[in-house]
């Protein structure tokens, strides 16, 4: 092998040891925040890329509405914004959210009959 392929094939190596050690690890980082802002619910406690720590309140596709929990204010923040989530939301809790908003209005039938 010559001096000339000797650097292509060391300047390719070096490509490749980038690629594996820097691309593909950041590529799949992320891959898994867009997942997880993709599936941010209602209930789940949330901090800040700034710090901030919250509860999801409201969800929409690019907006997030959270709660602080000390006086109780909301912040609107866009899905960008949250680095990552400390709990996830009960899922009991939100089925039972769910039955009981949907027993309401059997029972103002009920009333009405």
């Amino acid at each position: 092998m010559g001096p000339q392929t000797t650097s292509i094939v060391f300047m390719v190596l070096i490509f490749v040891v980038f690629y594996f050690m820097l691309i593909r690890p950041q590529r799949k980082r992320d891959k898994e925040i867009s997942t997880m802002r993709q599936n941010l619910t209602i209930g789940d406690e949330i901090i800040t890329i700034g710090g901030i720590h919250g509860k999801i309140v409201k969800v929409n596709d690019e907006i997030v509405v959270i709660e602080l929990s000390h006086a109780k204010q909301r912040i609107t923040l866009g899905k960008w914004a949250i680095g990552s989530v400390s709990k996830k939301a009960n899922k009991k809790v939100e089925e039972k959210t769910e039955e009981k908003t949907e027993e309401k209005p059997e029972k103002d039938e009920k009333k009405d009959e």
